[in-house]
């Protein structure tokens, strides 16, 4: 199995997938959503729906070069046209996969996602961990 898929089915069995596009526009819309990937195969209707919930949600939206049927394969749920990435890291490895594979077609998504999923760390990083005590 390729090597970018088996991070699709990583971020599957962490619950960070959303399978479908009527999930992936659902987590779209609620700007949980960070890649929405579409089927090489899937319809020209499915490809504008996936795009305009990307377009709303703030997300990256790509046609990917797997088929309905591998990315079913993946998520063991028929043969589904559009998946969403909820997860920022998830997101930028599975790009990054794509781009040394097809560095033009991919490359340049790929380091918006990487920066993106670099931002988001160190704002965590940032962030107080909770309430500090202070001397007395």
């Amino acid at each position: 199995m390729d090597r970018n898929l088996q991070i699709l089915g990583l971020a599957n069995k962490a619950g960070l997938l959303a399978v479908g596009g009527e999930a992936a526009g659902t987590a779209a819309r609620s700007g949980k959503t960070k890649l929405i990937i579409s089927a090489n195969d899937a319809s020209e209707g499915a490809h504008r729906r996936a795009r305009t919930s990307a377009e709303a949600g703030y997300a990256l939206h790509i046609i990917s070069p797997y088929t309905k049927y591998e990315l079913g394969s993946v998520v063991r749920r028929g043969a589904p046209g559009t998946l969403a990435v909820l997860d920022a890291g998830l997101a930028a490895r599975f790009m990054k996969g794509l781009a040394e594979i097809y560095p033009d077609h991919y490359g340049g998504a790929a380091r918006m996602l990487a920066d993106k999923a670099r931002d988001l760390k160190e704002s965590r990083k940032q962030a107080a961990p909770g309430r500090r005590r202070t001397t007395q």
